[in-house]
C-alpha cells in the first residue's frame, strides 16, 4: 500500500526529477546533505537576525545550532538563511527606518525558497516587528524563538536597568549629580552579557508580545539569554515547528483578534513600551487583522501594571523570569484573556497558564494590590492629534498627566540639542517641550527621540520631568511624561507642525485630551504659510518616505499592508 505525500512547497524544489530538480538537489548537497534529506521531509527555514553589528543577537549563531538540532530530532531538514539585522543601538539615523525593509527581507527570502515552515530568531526590538511583519505576509507554519534578555546591570552594589540607567545617569551627569567618570565607568557595568536589554523596553515588551499572541512557546520571552534554559527551548522549538507544518498550523490560525487583544490586556499588564502600539498594528494589518489605535485605549487603558520592572518600576527582567514571567502575569489576568485562543504547541492560552506559578510577588504584584491602576497606554486626541497620540501613564509624572503649559519649541532635534542648554533659553518646568519633524517622514523613520532631555537649568533646579510632546517615538527603556506618535506628523503638516512657542497646551490624561489654544482661524492662517521640508531623492529613504504610513496606522509601507500568501514562484532557469 502506498501512502501519497504530504502537500509541501519544498517538493516544487527538491521532487522535480527534471533539470531544475538537479539544480536544487545537487547545490544544496554540496553542503553535505545526503541524497535522502530531499525525500519529501519538511524542510524548515531559520531565519537569523544574527550580526556583530547587533549586539543584543550576537549568540544567534549558538541559538540557531539549538534549533537545528530540534528540527533534525523531529525528522525535518533545517536550513538557516540570513536577513537584514536592524540593530537599535548602532544603526543610523535609526533601526525604525529600516524595521519594513528587513520585514521586506524576510518575506521574500521565505517566500523565494523551499520552505514549510520557519523559525524566526528575533532580539534587538526592530528584528522581532520586521520578522512577524515579513513571515505574516507568507504565513506559513511559524514559530518564534528570542534571544533573552541580559543578566541585570551591577553598578558599585546596585542593579542598573539598560537604556533606563543611561537616561538617568546621562541627566544626572548634567545636572551635576554623578560625575563623568562615574558614567563612563557604569559602561562595562550595564550590559555584561548577550542578550537584549533586561528592561521592559521595546525588546522584552515585543518577546511578550509574541508570547501573549501564542506564537511562542510558554516562557520565552523572559529566560534570560545566557541561561541554558533558554537553548532548551530553542532546541524544543525545532521540534515543534516540524510537527507545526505537518499539523498545518498557519499564522492565520494563531493570530487572530482575539490574540491580538490578549496581547494589548498583556502589555498593559506588563507596563510594556509604546513601541508595542506602532509594531502590533503593523502586524494586525498583515495578517489581516483590523486593529486600531483606539483598540489599545478600549481594552487596555484601563488594565493595572502588575509587573514592578524598570521603567515603570524597580526590578529587572532575570528577575522577572525567576518570578514566573509571563506565563504568571497571564494566569493572573486569565478572567480578562481570551483563553481559548490557539497558541504553536497546540494548546490554548488557558490550558497553557493553567498551573503558572507565580514565585516573588514583589516582582509580579497581585491583581488586588497593583503596582499601578489603570496603567495602560492611553491615546490622546485633540485639536493637536486629531488621529491620535499615545503616553505611557505607568511612566509619567502623576501631578503632570494633567497639566497646562507655555510651549517651547524645537524645529527638529538639531533646534533641540543646540538650544537646549543655552542659558538664554525662556523655559521652565511649567512649559511644554514640543520636538517637530520627527515622524515617520520627518527624520525619517520616527527615531527613539521623543523623550527629550530637560534643559539644564530646569534638572539644576532639582526637576526631573516635564510634560514633553512630539511626533517621534521613545525607548522602551524610558520614562517620563511624554506624548509621542502625534498623528499627522509635522513633516506632512499636521498641527503638530503650526505650534508656536509661546502658545498654551492642555494634557488631560483621564479625559484622553490634547488640545493648543488656538484657534481654528489663526490655525488655518498658519499653514497657509507652512512650507513643507525637502524629501530624499533616492535609493530606500526616498521609497519609505513616498510610502509610509503614518503612526495611528502602524508606519508601515502602504504597498506591503496585507499578504500575499506563499504561492511557489516560477523557476530561476
Amino acid at each position: 500500500m502506498t501512502t501519497e505525500k504530504p502537500k509541501r512547497r519544498s517538493r516544487a524544489w527538491f521532487e522535480k526529477q527534471d533539470r531544475d530538480g538537479f539544480v536544487h538537489r545537487s547545490w544544496t548537497q554540496k553542503a553535505g546533505h545526503p541524497p535522502d534529506e530531499f525525500d519529501g521531509r519538511p524542510v524548515i527555514g531559520i531565519c537569523n537576525t544574527w550580526s556583530e553589528l547587533t549586539p543584543c543577537n550576537s549568540h544567534f549563531r549558538e541559538l540557531a545550532e539549538f534549533v537545528k538540532r530540534g528540527v533534525l530530532e523531529a525528522g525535518g531538514f533545517p536550513l538557516e538563511f540570513p536577513v537584514m539585522s536592524p540593530g537599535e543601538t548602532q544603526i543610523r539615523p535609526t533601526a525604525m527606518l529600516f524595521r519594513n525593509l528587513a520585514s521586506m527581507d524576510v518575506e521574500e527570502s521565505i517566500r523565494g525558497n523551499p520552505i514549510d515552515g520557519v523559525v524566526l530568531l528575533m532580539g534587538c526590538d526592530k528584528t522581532t516587528p520586521a520578522l512577524m511583519m515579513g513571515a505574516a505576509s507568507c504565513g506559513l507554519p511559524t514559530i518564534g524563538v528570542s534571544g533573552g534578555p541580559m543578566l541585570n546591570g551591577k553598578f558599585r552594589g546596585k542593579d542598573i536597568g539598560s537604556g533606563t540607567g543611561v537616561w538617568m545617569m546621562s541627566e544626572m551627569v548634567r545636572g551635576g549629580q554623578m560625575t563623568q567618570e562615574e558614567f563612563t565607568e557604569a559602561e562595562g557595568c550595564m550590559n555584561r552579557s548577550t542578550g537584549t536589554c533586561m528592561t521592559m523596553g521595546t525588546a522584552s515588551t515585543m518577546a511578550s508580545m509574541v508570547e501573549a499572541l501564542g506564537m511562542s512557546l510558554p516562557g520565552n520571552a523572559a529566560i534570560p539569554a545566557p541561561d541554558t534554559r533558554r537553548n532548551r527551548l530553542a532546541q524544543i522549538s525545532g521540534r515543534r515547528i516540524v510537527k507545526m507544518v505537518e499539523e498545518d498550523l498557519t499564522m492565520d490560525k494563531i493570530m487572530t483578534r482575539h490574540a491580538f487583544e490578549n496581547a494589548i490586556r498583556v502589555n498593559a499588564a506588563i507596563g510594556g513600551s509604546t513601541n508595542a502600539v506602532i509594531h502590533m498594528l503593523a502586524i494586525a494589518a498583515r495578517i489581516g487583522v483590523k486593529l486600531t489605535l483606539d483598540d489599545w485605549d478600549r481594552i487596555g487603558a484601563e488594565m493595572p501594571c502588575l509587573v514592578n520592572l524598570q521603567p515603570s518600576g524597580h526590578y529587572l527582567m532575570e528577575d522577572f523570569y525567576y518570578a514566573g514571567g509571563v506565563p504568571a502575569v497571564m494566569r493572573d489576568i486569565q478572567h480578562l484573556l481570551h483563553c481559548d485562543a490557539l497558541t504553536v504547541n497546540g494548546n490554548t492560552i488557558g490550558q497553557n497558564i493553567a498551573e503558572a506559578p507565580c514565585y516573588n510577588r514583589d516582582v509580579i504584584k497581585p491583581l488586588d494590590q497593583p503596582l499601578m491602576e489603570k496603567a495602560g497606554i492611553a491615546v490622546l486626541r485633540g485639536n493637536l492629534a486629531p488621529d491620535g497620540a499615545v503616553i505611557k501613564p505607568s511612566a509619567a509624572s502623576k501631578h503632570l498627566l494633567k497639566h497646562r503649559g507655555r510651549a517651547v519649541v524645537f524645529e527638529s532635534i538639531e533646534d533641540l540639542r543646540e538650544r537646549l542648554d543655552d542659558p538664554a533659553l525662556d523655559i521652565d518646568e511649567n512649559c511644554v517641550m514640543v520636538l517637530k519633524n520627527c515622524g515617520p517622514r520627518g527624520y525619517p523613520g520616527m527615531a527613539e527621540v521623543g523623550n527629550m532631555p530637560l534643559p539644564s537649568k530646569v534638572l539644576q533646579k532639582g526637576f526631573s520631568d516635564m510634560v514633553r510632546i512630539s511626533d517621534a517615538r521613545m525607548s522602551g527603556t524610558a520614562y517620563g511624561t511624554v506624548v509621542l506618535h502625534t498623528s499627522p506628523e509635522a513633516a506632512i503638516g499636521g498641527p503638530l507642525a503650526l505650534v508656536r512657542t509661546g502658545d498654551m497646551i492642555q494634557l488631560d490624561v483621564r479625559e484622553r485630551s490634547l488640545h493648543m489654544e488656538v484657534s481654528d482661524e489663526e490655525l488655518a492662517r498658519r499653514k497657509s504659510e507652512w512650507v513643507p521640508p525637502e524629501v530624499p531623492t533616492r535609493g530606500y529613504v526616498k521609497l519609505y518616505v513616498e510610502h509610509v504610513q503614518q503612526a495611528h496606522l502602524g508606519a508601515d509601507l502602504d504597498f506591503l499592508v496585507g499578504s500575499s500568501g506563499a504561492p511557489v514562484p516560477r523557476e530561476s532557469h
